[in-house]
């Protein structure tokens, strides 16, 4: 597969999100299992999860878990940039909220390191900004994750413009990564893409499909996916992240997947090669 870059780490152009595995709707272990080793047999070198990716409050970090599990059973499990996430959390309820305080994010990355199983997570981003603590002080815990040792990489998710700024100037400019949602659907993150490109920051579409329950519509919503999708002889997700590859060199679209064909899927969209005009076509949607 082809490859990109977050920080001074060399990833796959596509990643795996792992997020449809953990909450409503999941799969049974062995199918998230099997999902997760048919990424790595695809080439798939980034894996994203987050703490907060789990169905029921006694099971916080129900993803993290699934995925230590699933690396430790392959043969390429160590060649994985496992990206986790703090900040955002599950009462159990349906419901998510947000605590971004510094006591909290260095009590959520323990935890993490802990069902990771390792020493320092690869990279580790602010989930989401929490309107009740200043962000530079959210960002400054990150920091003294990342000044002690117990991150390598660090970023950030669901940032505006500004607060990648800040994120960055906090950082000392270390920061690697900008997790924001963008598809077809959601486009307004264009900003914070430019800005990333910029800034030699990778930018890593959420939800890049459309979301859980919209991905298997996305050519029947948007006509220029699938009309092009026919003419390649590939599915319209497949040209969606295509198209987003096109976009920056920065991008790494990270698709959420519970079943091994869909990963596959989307680990071929490095192969496909839009023209120009598909490319215009497709920014026009």
């Amino acid at each position: 597969m082809d490859t990109r870059r977050i920080g001074d780490v060399e990833v796959s152009a596509i990643g795996l999100g792992g997020m449809p595995m953990s909450i409503e709707g999941r799969p049974d272990e062995a199918r998230s299992l099997a999902t997760i080793h048919a990424a790595l047999d695809a080439g798939v070198t980034l894996i994203d999860t987050a703490d907060a990716y789990h169905l029921h409050a006694d099971e916080v970090g129900h993803n993290e878990t699934l995925i230590a599990k699933a690396l430790a059973s392959h043969d390429r499990g160590a060649d994985v940039l496992v990206a986790t996430k703090g900040g955002h959390l599950r009462p159990g309820d349906g419901s998510w909220t947000l605590n971004g305080s510094p006591a909290y994010l260095k009590e959520a990355c323990e935890a993490s390191l802990r069902r990771l199983g390792v020493e320092a997570i690869g990279l580790y981003q602010f989930h989401r900004p929490d309107p009740s603590v200043p962000y530079a002080d959210s960002v400054g815990a990150v920091r003294e994750l990342l000044d002690e040792g117990k991150i390598r990489l660090a970023g950030i998710s669901n940032a505006d413009p500004e607060q990648i700024r800040l994120a960055n100037e906090i950082l000392d400019g270390r920061l690697v990564s900008v997790q924001n949602q963008f598809s077809p659907a959601f486009r307004s993150s264009e900003p914070e893409l430019e800005l990333c490109d910029e800034l030699g920051i990778a930018f890593l579409p959420w939800s890049p499909l459309g979301g859980i329950a919209r991905a298997g519509e996305l050519g029947s919503a948007y006509a220029p996916f699938a009309r092009i999708a026919e003419k390649h002889g590939v599915s319209p997700q497949r040209v969606c992240l295509a198209w987003m590859l096109a976009k920056s060199p920065v991008v790494v679209p990270i698709p959420g997947a519970s079943r091994p064909e869909t990963i596959r899927d989307s680990a071929a969209a490095p192969e496909l090669a839009l023209s120009a005009e598909e490319i215009a076509e497709l920014d026009a949607v």
